[in-house]
């Protein structure tokens, strides 16, 4: 199923080196598949923080907590999760196992399913909390404790794997980096190979003309290229199995890019074809028998965008 309107193309930008305490509002609250990604500092002589996925952010009634996220240092470190229901709190769940350190730098996920939420922390699972109230209340987070943040990232889920249970791969998210400065090249020397993935996230720029996604066999030939022009409104591919031929067509007969706007790319490689899905949208599989992946010796990317993570 495709999307209903445009809004459905808008993902929420990340936020970076918000200070804390800190509260915003959930683009769209959450849903089956929406993974929240944080990436910080504990503090030396932390005691403790917490994340708390909330419904609503009043003070006065204090709002909902459907989801109280609360690592302890003191005695032996833990983890309490907890549901904040009318002013009460619920009967808490203490998780032992606490593979946070204090000083030291942090990466977690929330992955949220149908009826829990699972927790990793640097790629290591942690917990899972079963939901106590409706997921679809929850439409506020706020963060506050003894640790620094340096990024807060509302991420869709690989809208085209619905079966995989291991956790996605969540790349951290760079701000101003060097390393992701456009034009960006990236080697591939394995090249590619079906169900083989290359995610993009980025921010266009404010007044773009346009941006591209190469896939190339060597500087000189691209096998395929996804080009984005922001003057006639149009996203298309083209791939060229050899010097003298070539195929191209439009992906979508909307637009779904906008000036300012944070995007998510995934492109999928499959057996003589290639999905696209934007912001966990799919936009379709378009045939290229005439493709051989193992060819792909380098992923270029370039135009009018700011590069926040690379993943392939």
């Amino acid at each position: 199923m495709g999307p209903t309107s445009l809004v459905d193309f808008i993902l929420q930008p990340p936020v970076f080196h918000p200070v804390l305490p800190y509260m915003t509002t959930i683009f769209g609250g959450l849903t089956h598949g929406k993974m929240v990604l944080m990436q910080g500092m504990v503090f030396v002589e932390a005691e403790r923080f917490q994340v708390d996925f909330q419904c609503g952010c009043s003070l006065m009634p204090r709002s909902d907590i459907a989801i109280h996220f609360n690592p302890r240092f003191r005695s032996r470190p833990h983890v309490i999760c907890n549901t904040l229901q009318n002013g009460h709190w619920l009967e808490e769940t203490k998780f032992p196992q606490l593979p946070l350190r204090r000083g030291e730098a942090f990466q977690l996920l929330f992955l949220f399913g149908q009826e829990e939420v699972q927790v990793s922390v640097n790629g290591q699972h942690v917990l899972q909390y079963r939901y106590r109230l409706p997921l679809a209340r929850v439409d506020t987070l706020s963060v506050f404790g003894d640790i620094t943040v340096k990024s807060i990232a509302f991420l869709p889920s690989n809208s085209f794997d619905a079966s995989r249970t291991e956790y996605p791969v969540a790349h951290p998210m760079q701000l101003n980096s060097s390393k992701l400065a456009v034009p960006y090249s990236h080697p591939l020397p394995h090249g590619l190979a079906a169900r083989d993935t290359i995610t993009v996230r980025a921010l266009v720029c404010p007044e773009p003309e346009g941006f591209t996604l190469s896939l190339r066999e060597d500087p000189s030939h691209i096998l395929l290229r996804l080009s984005t022009c922001f003057r006639s409104r149009a996203l298309v591919w083209s791939s060229y199995p050899d010097e003298a031929a070539g195929h191209s067509g439009k992906v979508t007969t909307y637009f779904p890019f906008h000036p300012q706007r944070f995007f998510e790319l995934l492109l999928v490689c499959a057996e003589g074809s290639f999905k696209l899905a934007l912001n966990g949208i799919p936009l379709g599989q378009y045939d290229v028998p005439w493709l051989a992946w193992d060819l792909v010796t380098e992923l270029r990317i370039e135009g009018d965008i700011t590069l926040y993570s690379v993943l392939s």
